[in-house]
């Protein structure tokens, strides 16, 4: 999802740690002790359906549950951009995700399914890397409404099925456990689109900060105005395509060290999603 953007508020956010523990062993037994029985694997949280059942859209976290934050990557790649892609424009960034690494900042990324064919060796590395998430950005990165920002647009016979299709990709990349959620091309929905994908599970995930990274070149700006706009429990929207976005991983080694210093916590979305169903 790509939006070029003058002057807006943004943000910035993510981190969630994972632990584990364990009981010793009894140190004398005469037999062995019984293996604990295998966890299932939790669902991911998501919120409820919207009224008659409608996709549930999710803007942000709790204002009140702590200084957490989201900060999430659109990697975007429109289904007819192969050509763009074969001729030499990066579609990718992996410095970037190298960064969030180094600094350790957990993150949500948006893929499309096109962006997991074009580059199925960095979705499966990003799917499965206990430090982030993969959620689903449509395959073809085609709008979901008429008039948003000049995508192409998907029929709503298709919506649910371009969606699907996704998942599919990512299967296929060999990404293990994608999130059951869903940002719309553009940001771009309305009701026919919720009720569209109702069928899906997933829930729509917005954002209240923009960080304007979108064909930005100065880092600066773009790292001010998300540091301008963050707050307890927000979403920031940035890219994962050095094409598009080409100043984004110089803006994110200047926001991270920023929010910790005023006492912010890096969360991927599922953590927000989980915080706000709880106080639901």
């Amino acid at each position: 999802m790509i939006i070029r953007v003058r002057r807006v508020a943004a943000a910035c956010a993510l981190g969630a740690a994972l632990s584990a523990c364990g009981a010793p062993a009894a140190p004398h037994a005469s037999r062995p002790a019984p293996s604990a029985p295998t966890a299932a694997p939790s669902r991911p949280p998501t919120l409820a359906p919207g009224p008659a059942g409608l996709t549930p859209v999710f803007k942000n976290g709790p204002r009140a549950d702590g200084k957490t934050v989201a900060l999430t990557f659109d990697a975007d790649m429109t289904a007819d951009q192969g050509p763009r892609a074969a001729a030499g424009e990066h579609f990718d960034n992996p410095q970037l995700i190298a960064t969030l690494r180094t600094l350790k900042v957990p993150a949500t990324v948006f893929m499309t399914g096109r962006w997991a064919d074009e580059y199925p060796a960095e979705a499966r590395a990003i799917g499965r890397d206990p430090q982030f998430e993969i959620a689903n950005h449509s395959y073809s990165h085609y709008a979901f409404t008429g008039d948003c920002y000049g995508l192409p647009t998907v029929s709503p016979d298709r919506m649910k099925s371009d969606v699907e299709r996704a998942y599919t990709a990512f299967k296929k990349a060999g990404v293990p456990n994608a999130m059951p959620y869903f940002r719309f091309p553009g940001g771009c929905y309305d009701r026919q689109a919720l009720k569209a994908l109702s069928a899906v599970g997933v829930t729509a995930v917005q954002w209240d900060v923009v960080s304007g990274d979108a064909f930005a070149t100065d880092s600066d700006a773009v790292a001010q105005q998300v540091l301008a706009g963050v707050k307890p429990g927000s979403v920031v929207v940035m890219h994962c395509t050095r094409s598009a976005a080409p100043a984004t991983e110089r803006a994110v080694r200047m926001i991270v060290p920023e929010l910790r210093k005023k006492g912010y916590r890096f969360v991927k979305v599922s953590e927000l999603i989980g915080a706000t169903d709880r106080h639901h």
